[in-house]
């Protein structure tokens, strides 16, 4: 009877083994898994959606037609200072 007993300990104990075996590997499956959604998610995160990038886009455009108002004005802004310049020294010469 001693024996039946220790054969039942024995495969009740190999039965669980396997279970535990069984349950690593599908915790290890789960988190290898996880980590991979967890990348995938911080990527969807760094890359903008089309609509961003259309209104990135958009802004870029509204930033270079700026740029060029702010550089077509000094320009412009160059020219009257040097003409009031020559001017007022037309003036203090005619005086």
């Amino acid at each position: 009877m001693t024996s039946s007993c220790s054969f039942r300990i024995t495969r009740t104990t190999e039965d669980l083994a396997q279970t535990v075996i069984a349950l690593s590997h599908r915790l290890v499956k789960l988190e290898q898994r996880q980590e991979s959604l967890e990348l995938e998610l911080s990527k969807q995160k760094q890359e903008p959606t089309l609509e961003e990038s259309e209104r990135l886009d958009g802004v870029d455009q509204l930033l270079r037609e700026c740029q060029e108002l702010l550089e077509t004005s000094c320009k412009n802004d160059d020219f009257e200072n040097r003409w009031s310049t020559s001017q007022d020294q037309e003036d203090s010469l005619a005086a």
